[in-house]
């Protein structure tokens, strides 16, 4: 059964009412439209916890969807779960993969830059300073990428750039 069909809460029905009448009148084939459905049932099992549904949706969305930018989101959506999963790793694969489906997706890079802060400070906790300093200038280029995307956000990235003195003068 879609997941469309289980929904029991009045939002979750209204946006698939709402959705479903969009797919109708929207200018796409089929495969598209198929591609959509799978990716808002992917969506919907993502927001109520169920991520094998979700990344079993996404998957199915990625195999029929052939524009770049809407893959793009699909693999950042996957890139979610695993990060939420601890498999940083591999969340970081699948937002290098969006990231190369759409440069311009500054949550995938603040993503992978909040990665990258994480780890540097795991290893300056173990005590390894230079993984440290690496980690942490692999995620002030991450973070810069994305405030020049998006400059009204990201304000802790910010802070910590300029702090930390990462953040050039004419940026």
């Amino acid at each position: 059964m879609p997941r469309a069909q289980k929904n029991d809460n009045f939002i979750d029905k209204s946006f698939t009412v709402m959705a479903d009448i969009i797919l109708k009148i929207m200018p796409a084939n089929k495969k598209a439209k198929e591609a959509f459905v799978y990716y808002r049932d992917g969506m919907s099992a993502q927001a109520d916890g169920e991520y094998a549904e979700a990344l079993d949706n996404y998957n199915q969305a990625l195999e029929l969807e052939e524009d770049s930018y809407d893959r793009s989101y699909i693999l950042y959506n996957m890139g979610l779960i695993h990060a939420s999963n601890g498999e940083l790793e591999r969340a970081l694969e699948y937002y290098e993969q969006a990231l190369e489906c759409n440069h311009c997706l500054p949550q995938a890079l603040n993503n992978i830059a909040v990665i990258y802060h994480y780890q540097g400070e795991q290893a300056k906790e173990a005590g390894d300073i230079d993984a440290a300093k690496n980690l942490f200038d692999k995620a002030a280029d991450y973070w810069r990428r994305a405030i020049q995307f998006d400059p009204n956000n990201y304000l802790e990235a910010q802070n910590w750039l300029k702090t930390t003195g990462r953040l050039p003068r004419n940026f």
